[in-house]
């Protein structure tokens, strides 16, 4: 063969070679778009089932929350929120979440499925249980969030991780910021309950019953304590509490700030009944605690909890009405009036203080029976203590860190914002100072404007006080009822709390025996002015501070004031908004 010969054939061989390679390049080219094309179908039916439960829990969530009955909806909720987390936890739809732009959507999507799957199937479909269920409601709230804790806590990061993402189309960005604000808030909270409910060992609570008719800026005297003990979900009762226990006058070891004993004396420290006076919960926590431990018994206490006859109504929306032992029963209607007036017309408490004190002590122990034993609708009692914990009617405090940065920045921990960037918070609040418990029947109101002129904020807030009694009935009043040394003559401190970073411009007053009694202390961080209010039957006063700031980082204009019971809710004007 000759060698040009050999040489065509060579050429040829290395031009089939190539051939062939390129073909087989684009056999692979092809299979890789078909299985591309393949996995998209494929996610595409996947996303279709995810919509679908999707649409069908929020359709679910939005009937619980108009009224329909749990027990009802539960299970059909169950099965959407199922459906949707498991067809988004597909392997193909996990890989594509890897191709840019779609491939945050998608996990998104997927995040927000898995979240409400966990949230249901995972939380409460447990803690409902069924008829074969075992335990109580609260050893089975214990089991649920020790199994889920950590994947919800995953799933709350992932979320607001991808809600950051520039390329989320508007559909998966409104639906990932909603789901993303309820894992925000329930994340911790699920975070820290298996501590809190005693999965790792007893631990003790402080109950305080705040008594609205003496009221204080926390809510009230600090009437009746029980010790409430949790180990691994199940809750008793220890032992109880009241005035007559600790040894007035003599002051607790508590660290407190000039500031607040300037303000409120040095009863806010020696006299346990005045120890909400001051509208810092973790003051008040502290010296209850300190209380208990000097006077009733050295109990570790990890934190305590604050209620009042307000939450007690709204509780027993959940629980129904309790018989009490002294036969009568105790509902959603009467426990305001019943704990809060009537109980004084029956005993003299001065005369007989043990039997008004032991029936605030069957009160709470009844309560508390009752909700250790589960028996309680849960829909109504999550509204019970969510709408309480709003209003300032349920407080709560622990030594833990993690229980401390759970409930961070909303109103159950009792704590007065620090800065403005979320809200402009202006605190209101009435202090009953004469020993009476004449607040069954006073009506306040507060008020709050903003206005913003150039550089410079001014932000105004006026308190109004009226007792609508005429001198007959406030002279009919049981004695106990009435002012403990001026009868039907009484007085009040209403404290007003500017926003941070403010001054003190102005204080004016209306009534005819109003004062200034402080203008020129910084407490918790705000400028204080608080004024001393005389006041008979029929009368009324009001007062007003301004707060001048300069411009800057403000959140929407907010009012924090005493669980009232006759209180109307703050008028908000803020004319900086937007």
């Amino acid at each position: 063969m000759s060698a040009g010969r050999q040489d065509a054939e060579s050429v040829d061989e290395q031009k089939s070679g190539r051939q062939g390679r390129r073909r087989r390049v684009w056999v692979i080219v092809a299979l890789v778009v078909i299985a591309f094309l393949l996995a998209v179908c494929w996610v595409g039916l996947r996303a279709i089932t995810v919509k679908d439960g999707l649409i069908k829990s929020q359709e679910l969530i939005a009937q619980i929350q108009n009224g329909g009955n749990v027990d009802e909806v539960l299970p059909e909720l169950s099965e959407s929120a199922a459906s949707a987390g498991a067809a988004a936890s597909d392997p193909v739809w996990w890989v594509l979440e890897w191709t840019p732009v779609a491939g945050d959507n998608l996990k998104g999507v997927r995040l927000a499925a898995q979240s409400l799957d966990a949230l249901v199937n995972g939380v409460a479909l447990p803690v409902m249980g069924d008829e074969d269920s075992t335990g109580s409601i609260t050893e089975r709230l214990l089991d649920a969030t020790d199994d889920q804790a950590q994947h919800i806590t995953e799933l709350a990061d992932g979320l607001e991780s991808v809600s950051q993402s520039p390329f989320l189309v508007s559909v998966v960005r409104e639906g990932v910021e909603d789901v993303d604000e309820v894992m925000s808030a329930a994340a911790p909270m699920i975070g820290v309950l298996p501590s809190l409910l005693g999965g790792e060992g007893e631990r003790n609570y402080l109950l305080v019953f705040q008594n609205n008719a003496e009221t204080l800026a926390l809510g009230g005297s600090a009437a009746a304590q029980t010790l409430v003990r949790v180990d691994g979900g199940a809750i008793s009762i220890g032992a109880q509490g009241d005035s007559g226990n600790y040894q007035n006058g003599v002051a607790v070891d508590v660290d407190v700030p000039p500031s607040a004993i300037e303000l409120y004396t040095s009863y806010l420290v020696d006299h346990i009944n005045t120890s909400m006076s001051r509208p810092d919960f973790p003051t008040a926590a502290k010296i209850m605690r300190e209380w208990w431990q000097r006077d009733i018994a050295d109990d570790e206490i990890a934190g305590v909890i604050s209620i009042d006859p307000i939450a007690l109504s709204r509780i027993l929306v959940a629980t129904g009405p309790i018989e009490l032992a002294s036969g009568e029963v105790l509902s959603e209607e009467n426990a305001v009036s019943l704990l809060l007036s009537e109980v004084y017309g029956r005993w003299d408490s001065y005369k007989e203080p043990e039997l008004v004190d032991g029936f605030f002590a069957d009160t709470a122990a009844a309560v508390f029976d009752k909700i250790a034993t589960g028996d309680f609708d849960l829909k109504d009692m999550l509204w019970a203590i969510t709408e309480s914990a709003s209003e300032g009617s349920v407080l709560a405090w622990s030594d833990d860190e993690k229980v401390t940065d759970a409930i961070e920045g909303a109103r159950i921990s009792g704590v007065l914002p620090t800065v403005n960037s979320d809200t402009t918070t202006v605190g209101i609040y009435f202090n009953n100072t004469n020993g009476s418990k004449i607040d069954y029947f006073t009506e306040t109101a507060t008020t709050a404007t903003a206005v913003c002129e150039a550089d410079t904020r001014t932000f105004t807030a006026t308190a109004s006080l009226t007792l609508p009694l005429t001198q007959r009935q406030a002279e009919a009043l049981p004695r106990y009822v009435q002012s403990m040394e001026y009868g039907t003559r009484f007085r009040d401190s209403i404290y007003i709390y500017g926003p941070p970073g403010t001054t003190l411009a102005d204080a004016t007053f209306n009534g005819d025996e109003v004062t200034i009694t402080h203008r020129d202390i910084d407490d918790l961080g705000r400028p204080v002015v608080s004024f001393e209010a005389w006041f008979d039957p029929g009368d009324s006063v009001d007062v007003t501070a301004t707060f001048v700031g300069s411009d800057g980082d403000y959140g929407p204009l907010a009012v924090q004031t005493n669980p009232m019971v006759r209180g109307e809710k703050p008028v908000v004007t803020d004319g900086c908004a937007g």
